[in-house]
């Protein structure tokens, strides 16, 4: 591992993916007490909710501990984009990410997300408004390419013209995304894995921060990537075997304290279970976060069990997390 004594560490070495229903304020404080530096993403908001809905703190409100945190806004209007990443700022996110590789059909009829790719003139317009309306940093996520539009010279396009605004920070899926055909859940697996494009972005662009994601699943594969690029970021991987994010730290950011067990991360975000079942938030949707935390441990089975079966009951308490940890024989 290199000497991390001698060099400024890179914050944005490893970050968690925006993933729409489970990267929610829970689970990222959740992950924050596995790891105290892996970069945070919120899911993906549209511009629509925030200027139209009525309830701005449950789309931007977040938890203190969660810094570094990125805001993820979809939307194609470049005013309402300003819009929104000017209260991001007011609400002290320390960056805005603008989605530029989601496939589902509700983005597609909104005209964002993977559809922009499409458009990059629209993108670059989209980005230079962000850029230009806040002091905070404008980042985008993307895909490869999308349906027969996946040659790398259309992508080495899109990135050349998103960077002439000053963008800096590109974070690519290396899967391209296919608008019609398949599910967003399909969109996620079958469309085949190239790393190569993202590793020939980033000698292409060597001024510009190239994180890349996709297919990542254990530290290797993490270290392996960081010999081309300069960030990974990691998505289900992340909520299914969440205790692998323990080590991020240790491999990635030089940190010499002992990783916290799984039990200690469990007593704790029980601590965080109750002060938030006190603010009205119901039980099971704290908990089904926790579910990956004891991936691996002997007694897995039943600690998911115990909390999926009992989580919706009424009159139940944040002790639960603890009875059902008895279940298992891990550190």
């Amino acid at each position: 591992m290199p000497n991390h004594s001698l060099q400024k560490i890179d914050p944005r070495k490893v970050s968690l993916a925006p993933m729409l229903d489970w990267t929610d304020k829970h689970f990222r404080y959740l992950l924050r007490l596995v790891s105290k530096n892996i970069w945070l993403y919120t899911e993906m908001v549209t511009t629509g909710a925030i200027i139209h809905g009525n309830n701005l703190p449950r789309f931007l409100a977040y938890n203190d501990q969660e810094h570094p945190l990125t805001l993820q806004l979809g939307g194609s209007i470049p005013k309402d984009l300003a819009y929104c990443c000017q209260l991001a700022e007011q609400y002290g996110y320390d960056e805005v990410n603008l989605n530029v590789g989601c496939p589902s059909d509700r983005v597609q009829s909104g005209a964002f997300g993977a559809c922009l790719m499409a458009k990059p003139e629209l993108v670059a317009e989209c980005i230079a408004t962000m850029i230009d309306s806040v002091t905070i940093p404008i980042s985008i996520k993307t895909r490869i390419g999308i349906d027969h539009e996946d040659h790398y010279e259309q992508l080495h396009a899109l990135v050349e013209k998103v960077s002439q605004t000053g963008c800096r920070y590109f974070t690519i899926h290396a899967r391209k995304a296919w608008l019609e055909g398949l599910s967003p859940k399909q969109n996620r697996d079958v469309p085949p894995l190239r790393y190569e494009f993202v590793y020939q972005l980033k000698k292409d662009f060597p001024e510009c921060h190239i994180s890349i994601n996709g297919g990542i699943t254990t530290l290797a594969d993490m270290q392996q990537h960081l010999t081309h690029v300069d960030g990974v970021m990691i998505g289900r991987e992340a909520y299914h075997n969440t205790y692998l994010m323990a080590d991020i730290d240790h491999y990635f950011y030089g940190a010499t304290e002992t990783k916290p067990s799984r039990k200690d991360i469990l007593h704790r975000y029980t601590d965080y279970v109750e002060q938030e079942m006190i603010k009205g938030v119901p039980l099971i949707y704290l908990t089904r976060h926790v579910l990956g935390l004891m991936h691996g441990c002997y007694g897995a089975k039943n600690f998911r069990r115990i909390i999926s079966e009992n989580a919706w009951k009424k009159n139940q308490t944040a002790d639960l997390l603890i009875q059902a940890a008895k279940e298992v024989n891990c550190d």
